[in-house]
Order: C-alpha cells, then structure tokens, then sequence
C-alpha cells in the first residue's frame, strides 16, 4: 500500500489516486446483506423468481451493498496518510445507482480526489468523486461524491495551510 503525507494531499486534487481489485458480488454476499438489513425483496434472494419476473434475467445485488463496498474498495486502493490516526465516514453527495449489479458479477471502485480541505488543529475533510464498475458493462453501478473526515495529531499538520 502506498503512502503519503498530509502535506501532498492538495497536490493530488484532481487526481484519479486509486482503482480496487475486483470484487465477485456473488449470491452469498446478497443473501447475507439481505439477512443483514431485513430486505428480502426477490430480485436479490430469489433467483428463479428474479429470471423469471424481473427485467434482470436472475437476481441483482441491493444498492446499499454496492455503496457499502466502497469502505472495503478505498482502503485496498488509495493511498494511506502517513500521519492520520483515523479516517471517518462524514457523508455523500449524489448518490446514483445507474446500473444494476447482477449477481456473480465483479465490480471495483474508482476515486479521483476532488477536495481536500484542513479544518481545526488536527482535521482535514477529503472529497472523492467515486464509482463502482462493473466489468464488462458500460455504464457503473453507482456514482457518488464521498466525503471523509482525515484525523491527525495537530503537530503533524504541514506549514501554510
């Protein structure tokens, strides 16, 4: 995994900084987030229902199971902060589901920097402009603007900023 300080975080705004490893959204995975948050609708647990009453052709993964892929996708990809002593999710902006995720079907996460900004003593607010491919198809499963709080210790923050 690749490294950076605090102080080139500006320098890499505007910067595709990270593309995960494949991931295999299989049935298993939506049976256990289906378990997980009590969404059982068929186009994700009933397979044989799914080709036979859904536009899909077989079961899809829930959306939320795609976007909560991004914690795993981000921290096998982008660069870790040398000084950070944690990372929080703050929030997203315009979260899109544009294409279903069939499952058995393999996706990955893209993150292009769009802000960084230093708030306080010891934070920093980071903005990525993400998606999640999904291979072989065109369009990606979602779009979205992530934000994250960056947590370090005040006298790691770098001069001028």
């Amino acid at each position: 995994m690749r490294e950076i300080s605090l102080a080139e975080m500006p320098g890499l705004v505007g910067e595709d900084v990270g593309r995960s490893d494949w991931i295999t959204v299989d049935q298993t995975m939506v049976d256990l987030f289906a378990d997980a948050t009590h969404d059982h609708q068929f186009i994700h647990v009933d397979p044989q229902r799914a080709a036979e009453e859904s536009p899909f052709g077989g079961t899809i993964a829930h959306g939320f199971l795609t976007l909560s892929l991004l914690s795993a996708m981000n921290f096998a990809s982008i660069p870790k902060i040398r000084e950070q002593t944690v990372g929080i999710n703050y929030g997203f902006d315009k979260i899109r589901f544009v294409s279903p995720v069939r499952s058995g079907s393999r996706v990955r996460g893209h993150f292009t920097l769009a802000e960084c900004k230093f708030r306080g003593a010891g934070m920093m607010t980071t903005t990525y402009d993400v998606s999640v491919e999904i291979e072989n198809e065109k369009k990606p499963a979602l779009t979205a603007r992530w934000i994250t709080i960056v947590q370090f210790d005040p006298k790691d923050r770098p001069e001028g900023v």
